[in-house]
């Protein structure tokens, strides 16, 4: 019995092109050097800093060992670094050589691109946190709270993403390319430096307390350090990056330029 060949005219099931899109931007992401050295070289070289050298023991970073206190706030600095630094600037440059208007008329939707580029950062991140927790691990990390500690990283992790890939998004989606590569290195160091990543809340001056809690970056990174140092769920943390995400992705679902 002859088999005879049917076609099946129209475009792929809407899953299989948001993945398809994300594995392209996975690799795109590899091979840009500058976006590796943010993703990865430098949280690594910190937390090799902080918690092999002994000079986290004489910075402000809270009460306990050094890299007990060093590994969580290195996993938020990695998923700054990546869902926002990295997205933003190269967002940025594909809109300005024409990229993301080209893509934009492909049979994938405006919004499968985005979740595509998400889909990546999230693939990124993967690889990322995994050389940061065996890294940690192999300093001494101790993290308590067993199930509860794995759970309540996963949901800062997935919550800080949402909330810093919106805000790339939008900045490269307003912004000219190489304002957006100025802005977004710039805010990263901010966040760096007076974003309560690295530094506890409570090591600011009293007066700045209250601002900077408010900051996404500090929501992240105290989430992070509660529920590996404490093991418990941050749900007031979650929380707050749920609502960043929210407000910032209303905002690049209104201003988002595609060319």
């Amino acid at each position: 019995m002859s088999s005879t060949y049917v076609p099946r005219p129209g475009s792929a099931p809407w899953p299989r092109k948001v993945l398809s899109h994300a594995v392209m931007e996975f690799r795109l992401l590899l091979r840009n050097g500058e976006q590796l050295l943010l993703a990865l070289v430098i949280p690594l070289g910190l937390l090799l800093l902080l918690g092999g050298t002994g000079l986290g023991d004489r910075l402000p970073l809270g009460d306990g060992p050094a890299v007990d206190l060093a590994v969580p706030r290195v996993l938020a600095l990695a998923v700054l670094s990546t869902s926002f630094t990295s997205l933003a600037i190269a967002t940025g440059f594909e809109r300005r050589y024409g990229v993301i208007k080209r893509l934009g008329a492909s049979p994938l939707s405006r919004t499968g691109l985005l979740a595509g580029k998400i889909g990546s950062v999230l693939a990124i991140q993967v690889i990322q946190l995994t050389v940061l927790i065996v890294t940690g691990f192999a300093l001494g990390w101790n993290p308590v709270g067993g199930a509860a500690a794995v759970f309540g990283v996963l949901l800062m992790i997935l919550c800080g993403t949402a909330a810093f890939a919106s805000l790339g998004l939008l900045m490269a989606g307003v912004l000219r390319a190489e304002a957006t590569l100025a802005a977004a290195n710039l805010l990263y160091l901010l966040l760096l430096v007076g974003g309560a990543i690295m530094t506890p809340v409570e090591e600011y001056p009293e007066g700045l307390q209250g601002v900077v809690r408010l900051l996404p970056s500090a929501a992240l990174a105290n989430g992070l350090a509660n529920a590996t140092l404490e093991g418990v769920v941050p749900w007031a943390a979650a929380l707050s990056l749920a609502l960043w995400a929210a407000v910032l992705g209303y905002l690049v679902s209104r201003t988002f330029r595609w060319d």
